[in-house]
């Protein structure tokens, strides 16, 4: 179809209007698509970094809670060590 002038082109051969607010929420809707898209991407990575911190933290914490553990386990049988040393130094001299 050809237009003789800007105003034909504009006016769609009496569908004009119906034609542009087609396109016009067609673009609307594209670009609160892409917005929104956006904004949610943005709450996911967010949610993935806290929840990386968060594991980190669970992580390092379970580290501590072990390393203390190994260490009130050598204090223990270092305890039992000094112990037996005692009674065999006592059996001895007895």
């Amino acid at each position: 179809m050809q237009f003789d002038s800007i105003s034909d082109f504009l006016e769609m051969g009496g569908y004009g209007f119906y034609v542009w607010l087609s396109y016009g929420v067609s673009a609307l809707l594209l670009i609160i698509l892409v917005i929104a898209s956006n904004n949610q991407h943005k709450v996911v990575i967010e949610r993935i970094l806290a929840r990386q911190k968060r594991e980190k933290r669970l992580r390092l914490a379970a580290e501590q809670q072990n390393q203390q553990q190994v260490q009130n386990t050598s204090s223990v049988n270092q305890s039992e060590d000094e112990i037996k040393n005692i009674n065999d130094s006592n059996e001895v001299s007895s």
